[in-house]
């Protein structure tokens, strides 16, 4: 199948030089593409000394979703697939079959590999593990990964399960529904953009799996640790934003009460000392107001959209915190459905 594997690289000559070799021996047939998001390090020569590397240069930084966006525009009509990959991961061998095996399914908008830890191989990585779902508070978690608490693969998820969202560390998506949705939301920058597209998508009634016959492992937080007071600030007013565009309900309800729990979090920082991350709560909010009118002419876009999309239908901070269920295998799985 005509299939581009698509790399966003931005100052991450590093991670090229210690996963790139392993991506090419383990892709081979298939076109590999680096798109550099304006680096400032040495990231473009080294790409140009790779054979059998096409490069595409974007002239400024535009985060990972406006990055992304740039790329795959330029390549528009060329790939029925692409594979988007981040430049931290190692692959493994037959890693893409399994994928494309399961996009014959043609509901399938997307699907990804099962993520497990490059540094502790025995665990889900953070950013995917083996699948990701939103619960009815909008809040994500995966199979293999609630909150910060990461399981040990110990086959317990090797079923291929549809789920709410691929990662964006390693997503297979039909190009034609990509651009038809007009990629990722270049207004996130970076986190998160790939679970509001899938849930974009999700609303059209497509659908997502993950295949974990296939298996990649991520290094994570390559481009910003997951403390950075950045990520704090990125993940709560992204969040905030796909709320505002994708909610099916009245909205305003909605936010107060994602605004509340945010609050929550946000005085618990304070006490824990982390003034910081406090500081870009409360930013996030203030992003939120600022952009609202756009947003809700992005919502007023999408609200023809609206097919139930598959996600958990109960509280996953009550059932990690109060009931203790902290696992995925824990959790109610009669509260997963459209």
């Amino acid at each position: 199948m005509n299939l581009a594997i698509v790399i966003l690289n931005y100052n991450g000559r590093h991670h090229l030089e210690s996963y790139i070799e392993n991506i090419i021996a383990h892709s081979q047939g298939y076109d590999l593409i680096i798109a550099d998001n304006a680096s400032t390090d040495d990231s473009i020569a080294y790409i140009k000394s790779l054979n059998a590397i096409q490069l595409i240069e974007i002239s400024s930084n535009l985060g990972y979703a406006g990055g992304y966006n740039e790329a795959l525009k330029r390549i528009q009509g060329k790939y029925d697939y692409y594979l988007l990959l981040n430049s931290d991961i190692e692959v493994t061998e037959n890693w893409i079959d399994p994928l494309l095996s399961a996009m014959k399914d043609e509901q399938l908008a997307a699907c990804q590999p099962k993520i497990k830890s490059l540094e502790q191989k025995e665990l889900f990585e953070h950013a995917g593990a083996s699948g990701g779902y939103i619960d009815k508070n909008y809040f994500p978690f995966c199979r293999g990964r609630i909150f910060s608490e990461v399981e040990r693969d110990e086959g317990q998820y090797e079923n291929a399960q549809y789920i709410t969202w691929t990662s964006g560390a390693a997503m297979l998506i039909r190009s034609e529904l990509f651009h038809k949705a007009d990629g990722f939301d270049s207004d996130f920058f970076a986190h998160m953009e790939e679970i509001d597209l899938c849930i974009r998508l999700g609303h059209q009634g497509h659908q997502f799996k993950v295949v974990p016959e296939s298996i990649v492992y991520h290094l994570g937080g390559g481009t910003l640790p997951y403390d950075s007071p950045q990520k704090i600030y990125l993940n709560f007013r992204n969040s905030l934003f796909m709320i505002a565009k994708n909610h099916k309900g009245l909205l305003i309800p909605m936010l107060f009460k994602r605004m509340c729990i945010d609050g929550i979090a946000a005085y618990k920082f304070l006490f824990e000392g982390k003034f910081l991350f406090f500081w870009k709560v409360f930013l996030a909010h203030i992003s939120l107001y600022q952009n609202f009118r756009s947003l809700l002419k992005k919502r007023a876009k999408l609200k023809a959209d609206r097919s139930p999309i598959l996600k958990y239908h109960g509280n996953i901070l009550s059932s990690f915190f109060l009931e203790r269920r902290k696992v995925f295998s824990k959790l109610n799985k009669r509260l997963i459905k459209r």
